[in-house]
């Protein structure tokens, strides 16, 4: 005859852990009744003592072994595909976000290209009324002119060169450098401080 005991009394009757009674149950070698929210197991009338289930676990340790050895292959094979399926969508992601990039740089590059544009037009727009309004007014000499004024102060080559660039780099009005024709215009003044 069966009789119906908790989950802990028969962890107790069996010589079990309260996991190892759930173990059976589930693995249906305990049968089991849920009452109310609780889980009671059947068990016979003839085990009482703790000895018996004892026995019955040393002859299936390798069974039971196997069983916990599949549960964690299983666990291994669902984790791998896991993984798998983490690194196709990090590596998805990382490319989404490598073309978003690009898309960006480019969208900047070419309003940068605009903007250097639009600079260049009002560069050129603002600065020739200038240079027309300074060739009116006073006159120009030539860079073979200006050389000719250095030499005769003894100055070389080098030093006249030097003195060309450092004067358009501080912006000097008397000499206008236009990069786009790539011209130099040199007034007619006085140079006294650059000998």
């Amino acid at each position: 005859m069966e009789r119906l005991v908790t989950t802990a009394q028969a962890a107790q009757i069996l010589g079990l852990s309260l996991q190892g009674v759930h173990y059976r149950i589930k693995h249906n070698q305990l049968k089991s009744l849920k009452k109310s929210g609780k889980t009671y197991v059947y068990i016979s009338d003839h085990v009482e003592t703790k000895e018996e289930p004892r026995v019955e676990i040393q002859e299936n340790p390798n069974e039971t072994l196997r069983e916990v050895i599949e549960v964690k292959n299983e666990q291994i094979v669902l984790l791998k595909k896991n993984i798998k399926w983490m690194k196709r969508q990090y590596t998805s992601e990382i490319s989404r976000l490598e073309k978003n990039q690009k898309r960006i740089i480019g969208v900047f590059n070419r309003e940068i290209e605009l903007l250097q544009s639009a600079f260049n037009e009002m560069r050129s727009v603002y600065k020739q009324p200038q240079i027309a309004q300074v060739e009116t007014e006073e006159k120009f000499i030539s860079l073979q002119e200006f050389s000719l004024y250095l030499k005769k102060n003894n100055k070389n080559e080098k030093e006249i060169k030097l003195i060309i660039l450092k004067a358009i780099k501080t912006r000097d009005s008397r000499f206008i450098y236009n990069k786009k024709d790539k011209k130099l215009l040199i007034l007619n003044s006085d140079f006294s401080d650059l000998i």
